[in-house]
């Protein structure tokens, strides 16, 4: 299987063979070996490259998935006398994980040079066991029941604007005064018909309708800093804005509480040393605390 997925990651039985240590007829055989005893053909031959048959391909995706369980088990065994090894697949959204997570994977690669890491960054919901995902960051509540989780911080949602907007079309004291100012959108999950907020104890949802909606986070907070309106996002993505004076805070005491950040990794997997020696390194030194209320 080793064989099989090493010929198909680099579209030759030689590199294989080089990358194995063994010599290319060897793996032929192990090749041949398997799809005898599969019945089914998984590569194409031709004197120029080698490609994988639909039944291949599929296979591939599976075979990857029970070396990485394997590879992950004797990890597991071996971690009390043994550092960290392998690759190490991360996934986490795509802003937080470019200033936040990346900077964390450096200082881990650094810190163990035996493992190879692979960040992924996504804003939709990836499943970890179908990609091959070993550690997942996730900003929010969790329904994900197949998934260990370990909380790592906190993260606040907050409404914005420029100092310039503000003093221009006046500061909302309520969240009902949103109807009478523009409202800027991040659609990078859907289109929200409307703002939560807590007023009097309960949860309350507001109405908006968008004068300028955007997939791009970056695009959507540059236009609020820029004097376009009021924006609703994550406290990490405004947070320069916010410190360099560009956007201000507006109805923060009508916030809901913070949501909660959490590392999570498959519960079918045991937890290797990679992945473990990773949740440490977060814990031990990162700050992720989004929910301080600014006053």
């Amino acid at each position: 299987m080793r064989a099989f997925v090493s010929v198909a990651d680099l579209q030759g039985f030689a590199p294989a063979a080089r990358k194995l240590g063994l010599s290319a007829s060897a793996v032929t055989r192990l090749i041949a070996g398997l799809e005898n005893h599969l019945g089914a053909r998984l590569l194409q031959r031709t004197t120029r490259s080698v490609t994988l048959t639909d039944v291949g391909a599929r296979y591939l995706e599976r075979a990857r998935r029970i070396l990485g369980d394997l590879e992950e088990a004797e990890d597991s065994v071996q971690a009390e006398r043994s550092r960290p090894s392998g690759r190490l697949v991360v996934s986490a959204p795509q802003m937080f994980g470019r200033l936040h997570v990346g900077p964390v994977m450096s200082a881990y690669l650094k810190q163990y040079p035996e493992v190879s890491a692979e960040l992924r960054l996504s804003d939709r919901m990836v499943n970890l066991v179908d990609e091959g995902i070993d550690l997942a960051v996730r900003i929010g509540h969790l329904s994900d029941s197949s998934v260990v989780a370990r909380a790592v911080g906190d993260m606040r949602r907050v409404v914005v604007a420029s100092p310039g907007y503000l003093k221009a079309r006046g500061t909302p004291q309520r969240p009902s005064d949103l109807a009478g100012h523009e409202v800027i959108q991040f659609v990078g999950t859907g289109l929200l018909s409307e703002w939560r907020f807590i007023e009097n104890g309960r949860e309350i949802r507001v109405p908006v309708t968008s004068r300028f909606a955007t997939n791009s986070t970056d695009a959507a907070v540059l236009h609020a800093a820029q004097g376009g309106g009021l924006i609703n996002v994550l406290a990490y993505q405004v947070g320069d804005q916010i410190e360099a004076g560009q956007l201000k805070i507006v109805l923060a005491k009508y916030e809901l509480p913070p949501m909660p950040i959490h590392l999570v990794y498959p519960t079918s997997r045991l937890l290797s040393a990679k992945v473990r020696a990773f949740i440490d390194l977060v814990v031990a030194q990162t700050g992720w605390r989004f929910g301080t209320r600014q006053r």
